[in-house]
């Protein structure tokens, strides 16, 4: 056995700056074309971090997008199907210190033409909404109950004591615009952060770090304090992100959890993209983690059929017999991690059908 510790800490041969305008231009430039729709999700995500974490970026890192300014407004009128994602750009561009004053006019425009009136999701009609109001432009004012619908949906806590990724992700977005991300309270209730808790659990049986990076930066801008277990899993997780660049880097890869995982550790005070960087193409990949007991689980469960209970003493041993060495470690820890978990196990039990005549 190896007695050699080996200590994960910020690279100090490349300075921050120069990370950051590296992994703007790999982005801007160098993974895909401005004409296809990732590229303007990849880019869109990636700038949104950087503008609502107050990261300082110089006229060099913004550089690789003034192409791209100059000539949104076409794009806007020929794709404004991707409204959002162009606005969000344009918005965070300008807010970041590129010059001009396209982003209000271009959210003038697609008020005008109501572009959020096409929208078919309440989530999606709260980003649009968001992203105009940030030039002083509500693009729905005649939808008075749309916050009202947004609050229901998490105050529902039951929704999210139950896998349902798509659920947990609508979830941590509605904490984000109704927080302006991070820049003033959400208002959530006592039920919505226990929503919040629930998402979590599930999250890390699953050892999803993407989803989990999600839900604790939504936690703190509700201003509540994510589990230590959480975050510094998750702290472990960033570090261990391999990255690799040149033609071969392939952009199907884990870019995306790097982005969160990274933007959790700016939310949380911690170093953020702190992996050299290269003004190249660039591939981001987490290393294979431990599978999750959450499948186990559901599957024990599942097969108790009439002996299933929503008491977690009564189940716990059913349960920890189903599952590896490392399932149960990281159910140990799961429980460590919430003083709720016998109440998320009720739900997530779903024991509700029992009794009813069919």
């Amino acid at each position: 056995m190896s007695n050699v510790i080996q200590l994960n800490v910020p690279t100090r041969a490349q300075g921050a700056a120069a990370r950051r305008r590296a992994l703007i231009s790999s982005f801007a430039q160098h993974r895909r074309f401005g004409d296809d729709v990732f590229w303007l999700k990849e880019n869109a995500e990636l700038l949104n971090i950087m503008e609502c974490t107050g990261q300082s970026l110089d006229d060099a890192a913004l550089a690789p997008h003034r192409g791209f300014h100059d000539q949104v407004e076409k794009r806007l009128g020929f794709f404004p199907q991707y409204y959002r994602f162009l606005l969000s750009i344009c918005l965070d561009l300008e807010d970041l210190g590129l010059p001009g004053t396209k982003a209000e006019a271009l959210c003038h425009w697609a008020a005008r033409e109501g572009l959020a009136d096409a929208e078919l999701s309440d989530l999606q009609r709260a980003e649009a909404r968001r992203l105009m109001l940030r030039r002083g432009i509500d693009p729905l004012p005649d939808d008075t109950g749309l916050t009202d619908r947004l609050h229901r949906f998490v105050d529902r806590s039951e929704t999210f004591a139950m896998p349902n990724k798509k659920a947990a992700y609508e979830l941590t977005h509605i904490v984000f615009y109704l927080s302006e991300y991070g820049r003033r309270d959400p208002g959530l209730s006592a039920a919505a952060r226990i929503s919040l808790e629930y998402a979590g659990i599930l999250a890390y049986l699953e050892q999803n770090a993407d989803l989990l990076a999600e839900i604790c930066v939504a936690l703190r801008f509700a201003g509540a304090e994510p589990s230590p277990i959480w975050e510094n899993w998750l702290e472990r997780e960033t570090h261990r992100f391999a990255v690799s660049h040149g033609p071969q880097a392939s952009a199907a890869d884990d870019y995306h959890d790097y982005f969160v995982c990274n933007w959790l550790m700016a939310a949380s005070g911690r170093d953020a993209f702190v992996k050299p960087a290269e003004d190249d193409r660039m591939a981001f990949h987490r290393a294979q983690p431990h599978v999750g007991p959450l499948r186990e689980m559901s599957e024990c469960m599942f097969r108790l059929e009439d002996a299933r209970s929503d008491d977690w003493e009564a189940m716990r041993p059913h349960v920890e017999d189903a599952l590896t060495d490392i399932g149960h470690d990281i159910l140990t820890e799961a429980q460590a991690s919430s003083a709720r978990f016998s109440d998320f196990f009720a739900g997530f039990a779903r024991t509700g059908l029992r009794g009813v005549a069919l």
